[in-house]
């Protein structure tokens, strides 16, 4: 709940009140609401043959901040009523730890002084399981946070909420509650969906987020808390279908945890020992969660047509519509999506398409490694993907997978 060009907190009794409310339901039970992403966690899916793979992480072993990863905060946000003045200097990297250092100073016209880092322009991501092993400091005023944002919140037009915002984890001053929220515009403004779990904040936790094209789903030291629903871009939930990048600050006073501060607990630190950031693999190895292109025998890419025409392999360059991003359908399954629809083998009845809105049976397919890295990509009817050399439209109707059946990926 933590905002860099947006004071959202006029109404921040209301939303604290819905957040506390909301702690007293179960993952089966969640808040309801209009403004909601539906976030039914009793609705059953097909079981996921996944694995989680390493993409990025920094296990803070060394004497100071990594520049190639981080960027460090210098000033006032600006935002939320927050009390404290960013700087270098409270942040440091010691006994294997992150170190981000809360002082009674004052700086550049603020009472205190914190620390701030982000990954902006260095990493994003979008879904995975983002997680960091974290001590608080729970002081009075306190305000920690690992969260993530939209990495186009500065291009025109976009800004916050639109980028949208995903809370991982925040606490204030000593309580022993844990938030997890997702902010976005529901179409009509700011609108915001989350629960809150209970841990022991000075100790340290995992929290974590698993995002997907389907949900996001919070978690404490692997104890699933809350589901947002954001499948098919659910009330207007099409912004956590972006790249997000990284963030971790503790903030000192401030709209959620007040402003009276003990300064008497100061300095205090918000201590992180690890971030791990994972890609979602399914058991034949497809990159689940990643956006890819497929380039077939001819050397030419796959076109999704942008969903107007039927799929062909021939393109000399890749271009939105040939990229895929490469979603797990379930059952070990995948599905393909480009410009928000998903390509059908039409069951092999017909050229492929790339123009459904939603995953049936005839948008799944079987992910298929060869010997040499190609790929590929078998239809529920059973039958293989053929780019047809790019001389016709693309097929599902190949019973066995030669060279016009395998494609290369990001080549």
């Amino acid at each position: 709940m933590k905002r860099q060009l947006f004071n959202y907190f006029a109404i921040a009794g209301m939303a604290l009140a819905m957040l506390v409310s909301s702690c007293k339901k179960d993952a089966n039970n969640q808040m309801k609401n209009p403004n909601s992403p539906s976030a039914n966690t009793d609705v059953t899916t097909e079981p996921r043959a996944t694995t989680w793979q390493l993409v990025w992480s920094d296990e803070f072993n060394g004497t100071s901040v990594d520049g190639s990863k981080w960027n460090i905060d210098n000033g006032n946000p600006g935002v939320n009523n927050e009390r404290e003045y960013y700087q270098s200097s409270n942040v440091s990297v010691s006994g294997g730890n992150l170190v981000i250092t809360a002082k009674n100073q004052s700086v550049g016209g603020q009472p205190f002084t914190s620390g701030k880092l982000e990954t902006f322009n260095k990493f994003t991501t979008t879904y995975g399981r983002i997680e960091a092993r974290i001590k608080l400091p729970a002081f009075q005023g306190s305000w920690p946070a690992f969260w993530m944002l939209g990495a186009n919140i500065n291009d025109p037009g976009v800004g916050w909420p639109n980028c949208g915002e995903i809370d991982i984890m925040e606490q204030v001053n000593t309580s022993s509650t844990i938030l997890g929220t997702m902010h976005w515009n529901g179409g009509s403004g700011h609108v915001q969906y989350g629960s809150s779990t209970t841990t022991t904040p000075t100790d340290y936790h995992i929290y974590a987020v698993e995002w997907d094209t389907n949900s996001i789903r919070w978690y404490v030291d692997n104890t699933l808390y809350v589901t947002g629903n954001i499948q098919d871009n659910i009330n207007n939930t099409g912004a956590f279908h972006n790249p997000f990048y990284i963030i971790l600050n503790l903030a000192v006073g401030g709209d959620l945890p007040g402003q009276t501060v003990n300064t008497g607990a100061l300095p205090a630190s918000m201590l992180v020992d690890y971030v791990h950031v994972y890609k979602a693999v399914t058991s034949s190895g497809a990159p689940i969660g990643q956006t890819i292109t497929l380039k077939g025998f001819n050397n030419l890419y796959v076109s999704g047509e942008n969903g107007t025409q039927a799929m062909n392999c021939n393109r000399t360059t890749a271009q939105a519509w040939e990229q895929f991003t490469i979603v797990d359908a379930g059952g070990g399954k995948v599905a393909l999506q480009s410009m928000g629809k998903y390509v059908s083998s039409e069951n092999g009845a017909q050229a492929i398409t790339c123009n459904r809105t939603t995953i049936g049976d005839w948008e799944k397919f079987t992910w298929g490694t060869n010997a040499d890295g190609t790929i590929t990509l078998q239809g529920n009817n059973g039958k293989f993907v053929s780019s047809e050399n790019g001389t016709q439209p693309m097929t599902c109707n190949r019973t066995t997978a030669s060279g016009w059946e395998s494609f290369k990926v990001n080549q």
